[in-house]
């Protein structure tokens, strides 16, 4: 996808979502934190479930470790692979409390640092908390931009670093959001959307779905 393809993409997809975001429900960049550790594997759904009942009760560092790991999870049993995510949350609520005086550090070694946090739950933070120019790849980016032809790469970190070369800058602060959801009810893993897709005549696909 040459330049200005790329471009007239990302102007389709801002014309029609402006201020794209997460789906993730949060106030705080520590209850953001909390939300993108609980969902890995889970569905956004589930994790706002959980952190509806949750957050009204414990939302900062030290409100959730005092709960420790028996209390949080009748919050978060109905998501995947709850025990250890209650494991990773609390400990890291020890170390934001211990080492960061319970704020959540706007700096990715200091992220990564923390249980359960990779570079893409890193990412996410840095940008979604912090406006940094990040791009978090998860399953949903990385196909996006592998079958667009927008950024192709073999691994996710191929694809990030190739997304933040190609993405022009004005829209990269908000080009994950967009790539994200464009993947999550578009441009679907077993039945892309190609009929209603917005930047389909931009796509490089070969095997496009017109079909209803």
């Amino acid at each position: 996808m040459n330049p200005e393809k790329r471009r007239a993409f990302f102007e389709a997809l801002k014309s029609n979502n402006p201020h794209p975001t997460t789906e993730l429900e949060y106030s705080t960049p520590f209850e953001l934190l909390a939300a993108v550790l609980l969902s890995a594997q889970a569905t956004d759904v589930s994790v706002n479930k959980g952190t509806r009942r949750l957050y009204p009760i414990a939302n900062t560092p030290e409100k959730i470790y005092a709960l420790g790991e028996e209390g949080l999870i009748p919050y978060i049993q109905h998501i995947g692979l709850y025990k250890t995510k209650a494991k990773h949350l609390i400990e890291t609520c020890r170390l934001l409390i211990e080492r960061h005086g319970s704020q959540v550090p706007e700096d990715r070694d200091a992220l990564e640092a923390l249980p359960g946090v990779g570079r893409k739950t890193a990412n996410v933070i840095l940008n979604t908390a912090f406006g940094h120019p990040t791009m978090a790849v998860d399953t949903h980016i990385f196909r996006v931009s592998n079958r667009t032809g927008l950024a192709p790469g073999k691994d996710v970190l191929a694809v990030e670093m190739a997304l933040l070369k190609r993405v022009p800058k004005e829209y990269l602060i908000d080009a994950h959001h967009w790539l994200i959801l464009h993947g999550r009810y578009t441009c679907k893993a077993r039945k892309p959307d190609c009929a209603k897709c917005i930047v389909e005549p931009l796509c490089a696909f070969k095997e496009k779905n017109f079909s209803e």
